[in-house]
């Protein structure tokens, strides 16, 4: 029974990996110029309560997931383009939702938050900053640099653009980050090979859901 139990732990854990793998984006150098939003009366201002920002992390054993909010928010958009934009994200408020209070809830938020992961307590926020945006394979591309525990790369992700009276959304499709890039590297295999089955997985699940309004 113990082997099949590990057997079931073990697919399951590959099929997470494959997952991780396949929505995988790569971490380059940071663009340097960056357009800022310029008419700010005429962009869309992001309605944090509405926006969220989703995150999930396994490991051999299992996985977790959970969200994290929004402190500010432009986004730019000309003629159903995304021309320029950026939001800043609430490290702070990062949560589990996977787990009930009492229940290890608690302890992985407050883990998250430490010095040897997100460290909140010197970078309380984190940032995506629109760099360009294309439509490619009927997908619209968006590249930004993505700031996270002081460190920042550049990165392309596939997004959804859409605007309804007054009201606009942005989409990111579900990708994977490697945190090593962003320095974060609690229990890396890549980092410490002495681990064995007790890493955490390098690549993180992320995706952002802004609601926005003029």
């Amino acid at each position: 029974m113990k082997k099949s139990i590990l057997a079931i732990a073990f697919v399951a854990l590959a099929a997470v990996s494959c997952k991780t793998e396949k929505n995988k984006v790569t971490a380059n150098e940071e663009v340097k110029d960056i357009k800022k939003v310029e008419n700010v009366i005429n962009s869309y201002k992001a309605n944090v309560a509405e926006s969220t920002v989703t995150w999930k992390g396994s490991k051999p054993t299992g996985s977790h997931n959970g969200v994290v909010s929004l402190t500010s928010g432009l986004l730019d958009i000309e003629n159903g383009a995304l021309k320029s934009g950026e939001f800043t994200i609430d490290m702070t408020s990062i949560s589990n939702t996977d787990m009930e209070a009492g229940k290890g809830k608690e302890d992985l938020e407050k883990h998250l938050k430490a010095g040897d992961f997100f460290d909140v307590a010197k970078f309380p926020t984190a940032k995506f900053e629109v760099a360009s945006s294309e439509m490619k394979d009927g997908k619209l591309q968006v590249t930004g640099n993505l700031t996270l525990r002081g460190t920042t790369k550049s990165i392309t992700i596939p997004a959804t653009i859409s605007e309804n009276d007054g009201t606009a959304t942005f989409k990111s499709d579900v990708f994977s980050i490697d945190r090593t890039d962003f320095g974060v590297t609690y229990k890396s295999k890549k980092i410490d090979a002495a681990l064995k089955d007790k890493f955490i997985n390098d690549l993180m699940e992320i995706s952002f859901d802004i609601k926005a309004q003029k």
